[in-house]
Formats: structure tokens, C-alpha cells, sequence
């Protein structure tokens, strides 16, 4: 009774930091567009207008139905713009008319940049073969109307304006599959693959043009890596060092909490594996939901680090006892096991902020929590061996008789 009461006290605290820390990290909010896009929207009387969620790429919108006698079809009025780092490359925008937003199938309008600053822009079938490094070339048979296309350059932002035609039985105005992307390489006026981070693949959305924000749906992609990557440095990055610390210097020397030690011990380790193991098992599904992309070395590592805490956590119910002739040498493994586990579960989680691109707000957060931890160890470490040759001097010197 006393155990589970010491492990819940000790768990609440961290439970309340785990919701806020993912409250804190992972809250979407729309943004609208930027200032100098909405200013050209106005110009243009688009009035939906939204910043999309990657490569700071800003969208608007106006649609309306037409009714003919034979069909129905859905005119919107699209006017995408987008940063370009580079002094020639290329931006995209297209709709997919498949079951869901992604590159193969999209129907395109791809703008091109010439080194000498001569703007093209064209449409274009985003087929498999166009992965495969199939040359891309244009297409006026796209299986949509476009009208209006133009492409204009102000400073580094490259805008695509058009009207479409979209026919209402392949199109659903609420649940519109769009695509965007940059590019920078060209071979003359082809535009080739573009890069491979986070941003690009994850540049397709489901939008409701109905709604004046552009609300988008199933697209929970970003959210769930946020999720991933706060679970994890919560879980595996913070509570099993937290757990260790606690083991090695409250069990016996320089400090003896006992049995208030192995309590704390087994709530910080068990807490963190149970985190760590929800943000490993939505990294599994992430990876098993990406067809055209892995990440080999940090979905490894991930693989190790659950094995091989699920080996520490068994060792709870596994060990030896105390009078055990073994039980030294399943102490050395155990330390030795969980101090290499701790070196990969560090380098797994800055590969995973490196893939996330989470920008120096996730870095410098680690790094702040380890800096802090390793503060508290090396506070420790001195208070211990300060502690040792204090004491060692009076425990080697003899005692002397008493007098009769």
C-alpha cells in the first residue's frame, strides 16, 4: 500500500507536466495569410485566404457552383505564393482528384524561374513515372479547365494566379485533395525532383473551400510526428534519466533513501517507458503509413531503445535476489545495459529533431533539460566523492581501547 501510494505521488506531477508540455507543444492554430499576400488578394478580390502549414507557402481562394444542363461544374479562382531561396528553381500547386491528398495523380500548375529571372509557368500530369525520375513535361490535357494563368515575381516570392474549371463528380468543394511544393534544381525548362525534409512530403492537404479560414481535415500527419516528438523526449529523454539519477545516487552512497529510492525509481522508469512506448508505437505507424519514405537509423535506433527498456523493465520482476551468488553480475549488466541505453535514446532523439525540422525551439529545449540534468549529476557526483574522502579517513582510523 505504502509502494503504490509513494509511485502515485510521484507520478501525478509528471502526468500534469507530460498533458502540458503536449498542450504547450502540439496546439495547431490557423494562421492567416501574410501581409504582402493579402495585400495582393485584395487586389485581386480573392477573399478566402490562408498561411499554409509548410515551406511558408500562403494560399487564397474564390469558388462558386455553375449548373448546365447536362452537368455541374465548380469555378474557383486560386492565387498561391510561395518564398523561393534560390536564384532559379520552381513552385507547384495542384488538386488531386483521388481519395486522397498526395503528389502522384495531381493535376499541376508548376511556375518556373530561370537563373536570368525569366518567369514560365504551365500545367502539368504528376504521374509514378514522375517519381521515378521520368522527364516531366507540360500537359494541356489535365482533365480540368484553366484560365487566366500567370506567374509574377515580387522579391524572393514567386505568385501563381489561375481560374479552373473542376468537374463537380470528381471535385468535392468541401473536401478539396490540394498539393504545393518548391523546387530548385532544373535541367532548362524541366523541373526536376524536389527535396526530401518533412516540409515537402508533408505539402497536401484536405481543405474546405466553403469555410472562409480554409479549414482542412485528416491531415493529422504533422500532428501525430509532434506527438511522437514530445512523447518521446518526455518519456525515453527525461524520465528514464531522471529514474537513474534517482538509482545511483539515493540507494546507498552518498545518500540512503531506503526504500523510498526504489519507489521513485520504479515510477520514473515505469512512467517513461509507458510514454515513450505510446510516442514509439505512433512513430511505428507514421513509418508504416509512409510510401515513399523512411528513415532507416532513427526507426533502428527506436526499435533498440523499445527492446531493450522492455529487457530493464522485466528486470523489475527478473532479478536475483540479494543471497545469489549471480546477483553482482546481473548488477554490472544491468548498469551497463541501461548507461548504453541512455547514450542511444540521446543521440536517437536529436536525429529525430533533425528529421522533424523542429528549428532551435526543440534543440535548445532538449538541450536545456539535459543541461539541467547534468547539472543536478555533476552537483552530485562532487557531493559524493567529496562525502567518500570525508568519511573514508575515519572509518580506516583505528579505534582506540577503552581504559579499564
Amino acid at each position: 500500500m505504502k509502494s503504490q501510494q509513494s509511485m502515485s505521488s510521484s507520478t501525478l506531477p509528471l502526468t500534469i507536466l507530460t498533458l502540458a508540455f503536449l498542450s504547450f507543444s502540439i496546439c495547431v492554430n490557423a494562421q492567416s495569410c501574410s501581409h504582402e499576400f493579402a495585400e495582393l488578394a485584395q487586389e485581386k478580390n480573392i477573399s478566402g485566404c490562408k498561411r499554409l502549414r509548410t515551406l511558408d507557402a500562403d494560399f487564397g481562394w474564390n469558388w462558386n457552383y455553375h449548373n448546365d444542363t447536362n452537368s455541374s461544374t465548380i469555378h474557383i479562382e486560386i492565387l498561391f505564393g510561395v518564398k523561393l531561396n534560390a536564384p532559379q528553381g520552381w513552385i507547384a500547386w495542384g488538386v488531386n482528384p483521388g481519395k486522397r491528398a498526395e503528389m502522384i495523380g495531381t493535376k499541376a500548375l508548376i511556375a518556373i524561374k530561370q537563373s536570368d529571372g525569366t518567369l514560365k509557368v504551365d500545367t502539368y500530369n504528376i504521374t509514378k513515372e514522375t517519381r521515378s525520375g521520368c522527364r516531366l513535361l507540360p500537359s494541356h490535357n489535365i482533365g480540368l479547365r484553366v484560365s487566366n494563368m500567370s506567374v509574377n515575381n515580387m522579391g524572393s516570392i514567386l505568385y501563381i494566379y489561375a481560374r479552373l474549371i473542376l468537374p463537380s463528380e470528381e471535385y468535392n468543394i468541401t473536401r478539396l485533395n490540394h498539393v504545393w511544393q518548391v523546387g530548385y534544381e532544373l535541367v532548362e525548362d524541366q523541373p526536376l525532383n524536389h527535396p526530401t525534409s518533412l516540409d515537402n512530403v508533408d505539402s497536401t492537404e484536405t481543405i474546405d473551400l466553403t469555410t472562409s479560414d480554409g479549414r482542412s481535415t485528416k491531415q493529422n500527419r504533422s500532428f501525430l510526428r509532434s506527438v511522437h516528438g514530445v512523447l518521446n523526449i518526455i518519456g525515453w529523454g527525461t524520465l528514464l534519466p531522471i529514474g537513474v539519477i534517482i538509482a545511483r545516487y539515493f540507494r546507498v552512497f552518498p545518500v540512503k533513501w531506503d526504500p523510498t529510492w526504489f519507489y521513485l525509481h520504479i515510477g520514473c522508469q515505469l512512467t517513461g517507458f509507458l510514454i515513450g512506448t505510446v510516442g514509439w508505437a505512433i512513430g511505428l505507424s507514421l513509418g508504416h503509413a509512409s510510401t515513399y519514405y523512411t528513415f532507416h537509423t532513427h526507426r533502428a535506433f527506436g526499435i533498440i531503445i523499445f527492446t531493450f527498456s522492455t529487457i530493464q523493465m522485466l528486470a523489475f520482476r527478473l532479478k536475483p535476489k540479494e543471497t545469489d551468488d549471480y546477483r553482482k553480475y546481473w548488477n554490472m549488466y544491468h548498469h551497463f545495459l541501461g548507461y548504453g541505453l541512455l547514450a542511444i535514446i540521446f543521440l536517437n532523439i536529436f536525429k529525430g529533431i533533425s528529421i522533424l525540422k523542429g528549428g532551435k525551439g526543440w534543440r535548445w529545449t532538449y538541450i536545456g533539460i539535459l543541461a539541467f540534468l547534468g547539472a543536478i549529476v555533476f552537483t552530485l557526483e562532487i557531493f559524493t566523492w567529496v562525502r567518500f574522502f570525508v568519511l573514508k579517513p575515519k572509518q580506516s582510523k583505528p579505534k582506540k581501547d577503552n581504559p579499564k
